[in-house]
């Protein structure tokens, strides 16, 4: 029994030993890493529990050339959770997505949701991307460590659709899609910082003393050389103009030719940059310079200067075009847009004429004439400082047809951007040098120090500065009233262009549908602003010079109004312009009636007796007067018959007075007075007469009075 038992005695005592063994062991191991190891994994602890939050960088704004913040940034929140935490506390996770549900648009069930779906092993869900301030403030006052709020940055365009072709847009990780946007996306974003937290068991991510962080660098802002009044004036005045002729689409280019720089980029339809998902895409291109069109007559001005430097036609010179408007060239029908006869060079640019055009362009050597086309920026981008700019397609001679160079002279079978084209009338109205079109004037770091400045780039010579002085008064002809641009004619404001009707190329041939333009620019001597407009199938007309002629004409006042050199002109050549006119006949005519007349020409006037009509006038009907000038009437309490205007051939015929700037009425009620039937067009107030003034005119007969209304009725 003794040696059994010792023999448990001491197989127990080996038991107890090595039971005692394994915690010594543990003990000895502990001891071992403290010692030997513990700097070594405790460093090795703090890194996996070492984790980075993002600092966003702040995008750069984006001004007009006046300083006027386009566009800026306005702070929103990200509400980011650890979904470990969230799912081991239940209890915070649903308070969190409470605050949610009350100041977002996230609801309670759908918050829950990202947080139990997250997958495993993920320590970050994103629960909303865009909570503002008040929702931020909730989340606060939670105080949470296992909550992360972000502050973010989103894009804001301050004024809605204004430029926003040309500004552009971003996505939601604020990367620039388009426009200015995504041209200069590197110097607007910055670069975003770190900031250094470290995590605890738990999970939750704690700041600390001493963390190190790299601030951000902010983005560079841009001054834009757009004027925010004149863009904003050349949308509305598009905008009105594609209403009244209806018209698919527009765009308007306004540039300052001694620079190159844009001041207005219009395209109508447009979107709102704030939601630009909201619009259709087609409506997010620039058609200003993404869109390829045949320019029609605008692209007389290839021909008139290659002609006219090459010697190969005389001003002079007399064209003889069919009576029937039309004449057949290498089997092919070519067209006038009316039979206009027997025309001078200057007449052929004046009226347009399509025929004539084509018969000097055949005078030139097929690599001259595309040489030319070249030298005004065609068929080769302008390299504007936007994305997405097209060429164009100008294709060399050995491509060319025998019916390419004639019809190619009046802005067929090329192909331009609404850009080429202003552009090439820019190098015209400056003296012949082409200057590259640019949207950038500087751009500035946050502390508002100069980074770059893009200084006006000459680009090449179009022709001889004494060429373009010698067509300079051809084109001004065409903004004339016997032009046909005379819809775009402002009194006082010398202006020189040309209009362009441009039959549509659709799917490899040509439909009954068209594009009507304009292009000018004033004042003409010294020019300030070239103007483009054009219209996409225009259903009052297919005419530039009647549709997209008034809105230019409208924005060309309207800019005259805010620019004080331009206006200085403005006022001093209307003056001039109007500071001569016949003096109507007021006798017969009711006070009140006689009173608008003299008013609507600038006169005073004094009154001798008492009475409601007018018996006698001093100076006397059919003068040749200067304004502003005193007119005397002599007034009766009885009306008298009115009797035939002083100076007319003989007591049966009248001296037609100027009716201009008239209203329609009055100038009917002073007609028939005068013994004359009138026949009216429009209404509003007298654009256009006919008889002109100082004319003679049989009573009986009848004159033909135009209102400035009339432009969706041509």
């Amino acid at each position: 029994m003794r040696p059994y038992r010792n023999a448990i005695m001491n197989r127990l005592f080996v038991v107890v030993g090595l039971l005692l063994l394994i915690p010594a062991g543990i003990v000895l191991q502990l001891l071992r890493i403290q010692l030997f190891h513990g700097d070594e994994l405790r460093k090795l602890w703090n890194e996996q529990t070492i984790d980075y939050l993002t600092i966003p960088a702040r995008r750069g704004n984006i001004y007009d050339s006046e300083g006027r913040t386009l566009v800026t940034n306005s702070v929103a929140y990200k509400v980011a959770v650890d979904p470990v935490v969230m799912k081991r506390y239940k209890e915070r996770a649903d308070r969190i997505c409470q605050q949610l549900n009350r100041h977002t648009a996230t609801s309670h069930s759908r918050c829950m949701q990202k947080i139990n779906n997250a997958p495993r092993g993920s320590r970050y869900v994103v629960l909303a991307r865009e909570a503002d301030m008040q929702a931020h403030d909730a989340l606060q006052e939670l105080d949470m460590q296992s909550l992360i709020l972000e502050e973010q940055y989103q894009r804001q365009y301050n004024f809605g659709s204004l430029a926003a072709h040309a500004l552009g847009f971003v996505n939601h990780k604020l990367q620039g899609m388009t426009g200015l946007e995504a041209q200069y996306n590197k110097q607007l974003k910055g670069k975003d910082g770190l900031r250094q937290v470290q995590r605890d068991r738990q999970g939750d991510m704690h700041s600390f003393v001493g963390a190190p962080s790299k601030q951000p660098q902010q983005g560079h802002s841009l001054y834009t050389t757009i004027n925010a009044n004149i863009q904003a004036i050349a949308e509305e005045e598009l905008r009105n103009g594609i209403k009244r002729t209806g018209a698919q689409n527009g765009t308007v280019i306004i540039m300052k030719p001694s620079t190159g720089a844009i001041k207005a980029m219009v395209n109508i339809p447009t979107f709102n940059p704030n939601r630009p998902a909201h619009s259709k895409k087609e409506n997010r291109r620039n058609f200003a310079i993404a869109n390829m069109i045949e320019p029609g007559s605008t692209f007389k001005l290839v021909t008139a200067i290659a002609a006219l430097e090459q010697d190969k036609v005389e001003f002079d010179e007399i064209f003889e075009t069919p009576e029937d408007g039309r004449v057949k060239i290498h089997g092919q029908w070519m067209r006038d847009h009316d039979p206009l006869g027997t025309l001078t060079f200057q007449e052929v640019i004046e009226q347009s004429s399509n025929i004539a055009t084509s018969r000097i362009a055949m005078r030139l050597e097929p690599q001259t004439f595309y040489q030319y086309a070249r030298n005004l920026g065609f068929g080769t981008a302008s390299n504007i400082d936007l994305p997405n700019e097209k060429s164009g397609v100008l294709r060399k001679p050995y491509k060319w047809s025998d019916v390419t160079l004639p019809w190619m002279s009046i802005g067929y079978e090329v192909q331009v951007t609404p850009l080429q084209l202003t552009q090439a009338y820019a190098a015209f109205a400056n003296d012949g040098e082409m200057m590259r079109p640019h949207m950038i004037d500087k751009i500035v770091d946050e502390n508002g120090e100069i980074i770059s400045r893009k200084n006006p780039l000459p680009v090449r010579r179009i022709a001889d500065k004494q060429t373009v002085e010698k067509l300079l008064p051809v084109f001004k002809r065409v903004v004339s009233d016997s032009g046909t641009a005379g819809w775009a004619r402002i009194k006082g404001l010398p202006i020189a262009g040309k209009t362009g009707t441009a039959q549509k190329y659709v799917d490899g041939q040509y439909r009954m549908a068209y594009r009507a333009s304009f292009v000018g620019f004033f004042p003409a001597e010294q020019p300030e602003y070239v103007c483009l407009v054009l219209l996409d199938e225009p259903e009052t007309s297919i005419y530039g010079g009647y549709t997209a002629g008034p809105i230019f004409k409208q924005i060309a006042q309207r800019i005259a109004g805010l620019d004080d050199e331009v206006q200085q002109q403005y006022l001093k050549n209307r003056s001039d312009d109007t500071q001569w006119t016949y003096m109507p006949n007021l006798r017969g005519l009711p006070l009140e009636q006689a009173q608008n007349l003299l008013e609507a020409r600038g006169f005073t006037y004094t009154t001798r007796q008492k009475g409601e009509w007018v018996t006698a006038q001093k100076p006397d009907p059919g003068s040749r007067v200067k304004s502003p000038r005193m007119i005397h009437l002599t007034l009766n309490t009885l009306p008298v018959a009115a009797d035939s205007i002083t100076g007319s051939a003989d007591s049966s015929h009248v001296r037609i007075p100027d009716l201009s700037n008239m209203s329609m009425r009055n100038a009917a009620s002073l007609m028939h007075h005068q013994g004359l039937n009138t026949r009216l067009i429009g209404s509003g107030s007298v654009h256009k007469q006919y008889p002109k003034p100082g004319a003679f005119m049989k009573k009986g007969r009848t004159i033909t009075i135009r209102g400035k209304q009339t432009l969706a009725l041509n």
